[in-house]
C-alpha cells in the first residue's frame, strides 16, 4: 500500500517532465552529434529500387511487405501507391484485406474493424502515434446508435488523407499498453516523405449509388515543399459529399404477452373468430411471440466529409528533427429515417392487432383488429400472420448529426550521441459528436396488414391488401418528439524514449508516457408525453402535412415538417412553446465524466545478431503502468428526476512483459514467435458512474445501481508463432497461429440489503435515509473470475503471376484465410473470414476485383432460446472494384464501384436466429480524374 501511494505522489513531477521534454530537447539539442539516419536511407534505397521494378498497386503491396519483413513485432501494413492515393476509398475497407481484421459495413461503407478474435472495443487505432478515440453515429438503434466506447469510427477520415496504415498484431514493452486485439497505426503524409522540392497531386472524383441516384463529389489534394531535408512543409486537404440509403424490413425483436392480456384483447373486441379452435386456443394461451413493429424502413442520410492535415518538418542541425503534426476532420450527416410499422393505439407492445382505442382519434381507428390467419413454428414464434384492421404509425425521424476531430502533436528526434538517442512526442487531440436536434414526426394509419417471415423466421415480405398507404385519408396526427445529444473526448499524451546503443547486436530502450483521456456528455429526451404536442395535434387530418415516399420496397405517406411546423405552431425545442404549451423538460439521460490518468514506463532490450549462423532479431522487456480513474454521474429515479450526483475514484497498476523473436532459417524464411502480456481498458459505460435510486412507494423497499470506475483492465496473455516465405518483387507466404487468455471479464453484480454507504450512490437520493438505510437490491458491473480463451489461424499469401506467358504474366494476386474458435462470450467476430483480390496491371493501366467474406457473427448472446439479448449478424460478401488508365505520366483516371452485388445486411435475435433487420444499400460507382506534379 505505500508503495502505490509512493508511485502516486510521484506520478504529478513526471507529468510534468514528460509534458515538457520535447520541448527542451529543442533548446538543448548538441549541432556536434551526428545524426544516424541508417534505417531511413536504407528504406529510401529500397523505394528507389522498387520505384524503378515496381510501380502502382504492385509497390504499395511491395512496400508494405518489406514493413512486415523488416518488423521485429507480428505487423501488417497498407501503403499509399502514390500521393494522396490510398488503395480503397475507405480505410476500413483496405483493413480488411489484412489477415484476423473484420470490418462492419454501414451503407456499404467500411466502419468499424473486429481484430484477432476480439471485437471494436479491443482493437486501439492510433494516429501518428497517438492514440485516437472517435465518437460514433450509427442510422440503428440496433447498431447502437450513439455510444460511448473505445471503437473507432474509419468513416471520419478520408483515405486520400493517409499514406500508410499499419496493424501490430502483437505487444512490445516500447508500445503504450492497452488495445489488446492490436494496433492500427494511421499516418499521414509528412515532407521528408518526398525528394526535395515541390510536389503534389490533385483528385477529382464523381459518383452515384444506383439507389440514391444523386452526384457524389470527392475531392483531394496535397501538396509538400521539401527545402534540401532541412525544413518541409506539406498540407493535404479532403472533401466528400454523398447520399445513402439503407432500405429493408426489420421489426424491434418480439412482444410476448400474456394470457391474461391476450385474454383481455380479445374482450375488448379483437376478433379471433375466423381462427381454428386449436388456434383461438394458442392465440390466448401466452405462448406466442409476435413480432414488434412489422416495420418497413429507409434510413437516407446526406452525408459531408472534410479532413485536412497540415505537416511543418525541421531538421535544424544535422542531429535533430522536428514534426509538426496537424489534423481536422469534420463528418456531417443530416439524416431522415422513415418508417411505416405497426404501432397500436389500445393493444399491447407494437404488435399487428389492436382494439378500439377510443379518445381523439377519428372513426376509421375505431374498429378492432381481425386475425385472418396466423401461422407458428415449435417456439411459438408467430411466422405469419393476415390482420384487417391493422394501427401504424408512420414515424418520418430527422437528424442533424456532427462529428469534429482534432489533432496537434509535436514529435522530435534527437540523436545525443553516436549511441545515444531520444525520441518523443507530445499531443493534444478532442473530439466531439453533436446532434443538435434529433426529431419525430408521428402520424398514425389504418389498415391491413399480411406480414410472413418464412417458416424459420429468418426473411419478411410485408403485403397492405384493401387499402392504400399513400391516401391520407387513413391517416390522422400523432405528435412530435425533440432531443438532442452530445458527448465529447479529450485526450492529452506525453511520450519520451531513450535508445542506446550497447554494441553492434544490442540496443537498450526505455522510456515513460502520460495518457490522460476525458469523456463526457448527456443525452436530452423532451418526448410527447411532457412536450405538449399530443394535445394540440393527436387525432387530427394530415392531408395539408404529407407527402408520398417510395423506396425499393414499398411506398407510404410521411409528415412533412415544414408543413407540420407551420400548421401546428411548433419548432425543435427543449422547453415550453411560446404559445405556453409544453412542461418542462425532465428526461436529462447518461449524464456522467469519466477521467483515465495513466502514467507508465518501460525498459526493453532489443538484439539483432546471429544464432548458429542464422539471423536471430527480437526484443525482450517490461513495462509498468499506473492508472487512476474518477467518474462522477447523475443518479436518477422515477420519470428520470435527477436525485444527486456520484464520485467514484478507482486506480489499478501492474506489469506486462513481451517477447518477441525473428529467425531468419534463410534469406527467404523466418520464424516469429512471441509470448506477451497486454490490456484493454474497459468500456466507458461500465465505468461511468452514473446510475439510478427507487424507493417503492407502497413497501417502501429500496433499490439502486451506478457504473464502476474501480474495475480492473481486461488483461490478456498470447502466444504467437509465424512462419512466412518471401520471394521474387512482391510475393510471399505466410502462415501464424495466436492464442489468447483473457481474464477480468466484466459481469454484473447484485447485492442484497446492504447499506446506502456501501454502495458509492449518496444516500440524498432518498429523502429520509441515511447511511446506514438498508438499500434491498444494489447491482454495479464487477471483474469476474476465470478466463477466456481463443485460438486462431491466419494465412496470408500474394504473389505476381510472372511465370505465365504474356500477356498473362501481368495479373497477380492476395488472400488472406483466417479461422477463430473463441469463447462465446467473446463477440464481434466471425469464426471464419477470407479475402481475395485479383489484379492485372501494365505501366498504363490496370484493373482489380476484391472479394470479402465474414461469416455469421454474435454481438450479445444468452442461454435462453428465444432471449433478444443474443443478437447478430448473419454472414455477409461483398465484391468491390478498380480500375486506372493512365494518359500520360501527370494524368490518370480510374473507376472504382463498391458492393457491386448490392450485399445485404441481416441481423438477427435470437438462437433461432428471427429476422431483427434486413436492408441493402445499392451499388456505388466512382469515376476519377489524378493529376500529380
Amino acid at each position: 500500500m505505500l508503495k502505490l501511494q509512493s508511485v502516486r505522489a510521484w506520478r504529478p513531477n513526471l507529468k510534468s517532465c514528460l509534458l515538457c521534454t520535447v520541448a527542451v530537447l529543442v533548446a538543448d539539442a548538441s549541432a556536434t552529434a551526428a545524426f544516424a539516419r541508417q534505417a531511413a536511407e536504407s528504406a529510401g534505397a529500397s523505394d528507389t529500387v522498387d520505384a524503378i521494378v515496381v510501380t502502382g498497386f504492385r509497390k504499395s503491396l511491395a512496400d508494405a511487405r518489406a514493413i512486415k519483413r523488416e518488423s521485429v513485432i507480428q505487423k501488417d501494413a497498407i501503403v499509399a501507391e502514390d500521393m494522396a492515393k490510398f488503395p480503397e476509398l475507405n480505410l476500413a475497407e483496405s483493413l480488411q484485406r489484412l489477415p484476423g481484421v473484420q470490418i462492419n459495413r454501414e451503407a456499404g461503407e467500411g466502419r468499424r474493424i473486429s481484430l484477432r478474435g476480439l471485437g471494436p472495443d479491443f482493437a486501439r487505432v492510433q494516429l501518428n502515434g497517438m492514440e485516437v478515440l472517435g465518437n460514433v453515429d450509427s442510422a440503428q438503434d440496433s447498431r447502437g446508435q450513439r455510444s460511448r466506447d473505445r471503437a473507432f469510427d474509419f468513416n471520419i477520415f478520408a483515405s486520400e488523407l493517409f499514406s500508410r496504415v499499419e496493424v501490430e498484431k502483437t505487444f512490445e514493452a516500447a508500445q503504450n499498453e492497452g488495445g489488446m486485439a492490436g494496433t492500427v497505426g494511421l499516418f499521414t503524409g509528412k515532407p521528408f516523405d518526398y525528394q526535395p522540392g515541390s510536389k503534389g497531386a490533385l483528385s477529382l472524383k464523381l459518383g452515384t449509388n444506383q439507389y440514391t441516384k444523386d452526384t457524389q463529389p470527392r475531392i483531394a489534394a496535397l501538396f509538400s515543399q521539401n527545402w534540401d531535408n532541412r525544413f518541409g512543409v506539406l498540407a493535404s486537404i479532403a472533401y466528400a459529399k454523398r447520399q445513402t440509403t439503407e432500405q429493408g424490413h426489420n421489426t424491434y425483436n418480439y412482444s410476448h404477452p400474456s394470457a391474461s392480456t391476450m385474454n383481455s384483447l380479445v374482450t375488448k373486441g379483437l376478433d379471433i373468430s375466423k381462427l381454428s379452435a386449436a388456434q383461438q386456443a394458442k392465440f390466448v394461451s401466452g405462448d406466442l411471440y409476435f413480432a414488434d413493429g412489422n416495420r418497413l424502413s429507409s434510413w437516407d442520410a446526406k452525408m459531408e466529409r472534410l479532413g485536412i492535415t497540415t505537416a511543418v518538418q525541421w531538421k535544424p542541425v544535422d542531429n535533430l528533427l522536428l514534426t509538426l503534426d496537424g489534423l481536422y476532420g469534420q463528418f456531417t450527416t443530416h439524416r431522415d429515417e422513415l418508417h411505416l410499422a405497426t404501432r397500436p393505439l389500445s393493444s399491447t407492445g407494437s404488435v399487428a392487432f389492436d382494439t378500439a382505442p377510443g379518445g381523439v382519434w377519428p372513426t376509421v381507428f375505431q374498429k378492432p383488429s381481425v386475425i385472418n390467419s396466423l401461422a407458428y413454428d415449435s417456439n411459438g414464434y408467430v411466422t405469419s400472420m393476415d390482420v384487417t384492421g391493422t394501427t401504424f404509425g408512420s414515424e418520418h425521424r430527422r437528424s442533424l448529426n456532427k462529428n469534429r476531430f482534432r489533432q496537434l502533436a509535436l514529435t522530435g528526434k534527437w540523436d545525443a550521441t553516436e549511441r545515444l538517442t531520444f525520441d518523443g512526442h507530445v499531443g493534444y487531440e478532442k473530439s466531439t459528436y453533436k446532434t443538435p436536434y434529433d426529431d419525430k414526426l408521428y402520424m398514425r394509419a389504418k389498415g391491413n396488414l399480411i406480414a410472413n417471415y418464412g417458416a424459420d423466421g429468418q426473411s419478411a415480405s410485408f403485403q397492405y391488401p384493401g387499402w392504400d398507404p399513400t391516401n391520407a385519408a387513413n391517416y390522422a396526427m400523432d405528435s412530435f418528439y425533440y432531443r438532442s445529444f452530445y458527448n465529447q473526448s479529450e485526450l492529452r499524451e506525453g511520450v519520451l524514449n531513450a535508445h542506446y546503443v550497447l554494441n553492434d547486436t544490442l540496443t537498450l530502450r526505455a522510456g515513460a508516457a502520460y495518457h490522460r483521456f476525458r469523456q463526457d456528455g448527456k443525452d436530452l429526451f423532451y418526448d410527447d408525453n411532457v412536450n405538449g404536442t399530443r394535445a394540440k395535434a393527436r387525432g387530427t387530418s394530415v392531408g395539408d402535412i404529407t407527402t408520398v415516399f417510395s423506396n425499393n420496397f414499398g411506398s407510404w405517406l410521411i409528415g412533412d415538417y415544414a408543413k407540420a411546423f407551420a400548421k401546428y405552431k411548433e419548432y425543435h425545442r427543449l422547453g415550453p412553446n411560446t404559445d405556453g404549451t409544453g412542461g418542462a423538460l425532465q428526461d436529462i439521460e447518461n449524464v456522467y465524466t469519466t477521467t483515465e490518468e495513466t502514467v507508465s514506463e518501460y525498459v526493453q532490450l532489443d538484439w539483432d545478431h546471429e544464432l548458429f549462423g542464422k539471423r536471430l532479431r527480437g526484443n525482450v522487456g517490461l513495462r509498468g503502468y499506473q492508472t487512476d480513474t474518477h467518474s462522477t454521474g447523475w443518479i436518477q429515479g422515477d420519470s428520470y428526476a435527477y436525485l444527486g450526483t456520484t464520485d467514484v475514484k478507482g486506480s489499478y497498476s501492474g506489469v506486462l512483459p513481451a517477447l518477441n523473436t525473428v529467425l531468419e532459417l534463410t534469406p527467404e524464411v523466418q520464424v516469429r514467435f512471441s509470448a506477451t502480456q497486454n490490456l484493454n481498458r474497459p468500456g466507458m459505460g461500465s465505468m461511468a458512474a452514473e446510475g439510478t435510486a427507487f424507493k417503492d412507494p407502497d413497501s417502501g423497499v429500496i433499490t439502486a445501481s451506478r457504473g464502476n470506475p474501480n474495475l480492473k483492465p481486461y488483461k490478456d496473455t498470447t502466444l504467437d508463432v509465424a512462419v512466412e516465405y518471401y520471394f521474387g518483387k512482391i510475393g510471399m507466404f505466410s502462415a501464424s497461429v495466436f492464442q489468447k487468455d483473457i481474464e477480468n471479464f466484466i459481469g454484473s453484480l447484485t447485492l442484497e440489503n446492504v447499506p446506502f454507504s456501501q454502495t458509492g450512490v449518496p444516500f440524498t437520493t432518498i429523502p429520509g435515509a441515511t447511511a446506514n438505510t438498508i438499500v434491498k437490491e444494489f447491482s454495479m458491473p464487477v471483474n469476474v473470475a476465470g478466463k477466456k480463451k481463443l485460438t486462431g489461424v491466419e494465412l496470408a499469401a500474394q504473389a505476381d503471376f510472372t511465370f505465365l506467358p504474356a500477356p498473362f504474366d501481368k495479373f497477380g494476386a492476395m488472400a488472406n484465410y483466417t479461422y477463430v474458435d473463441a469463447d462465446e462470450a467473446l463477440t464481434g467476430i466471425s469464426k471464419t473470414s477470407y479475402n481475395a483480390t485479383l489484379y492485372y496491371e501494365t505501366d498504363n493501366w490496370g484493373l482489380r476485383g476484391s472479394l470479402s467474406h465474414r461469416t455469421r457473427w454474435y454481438t450479445g448472446r444468452n442461454a435462453s432460446p428465444m432471449s433478444a439479448s443474443t443478437r447478430g449478424f448473419e454472414g455477409s460478401t461483398y465484391v468491390d472494384a478498380a480500375a486506372f488508365y493512365k494518359i500520360s505520366e501527370k494524368l490518370q483516371v480510374s473507376l472504382d464501384a463498391v458492393n457491386l452485388t448490392n450485399q445485404k445486411d441481416t441481423q438477427f435475435w435470437g438462437q433461432n436466429r428471427y429476422l431483427y433487420n434486413q436492408n441493402q444499400s445499392g451499388s456505388t460507382y466512382m469515376m476519377g480524374l489524378r493529376y500529380k506534379f
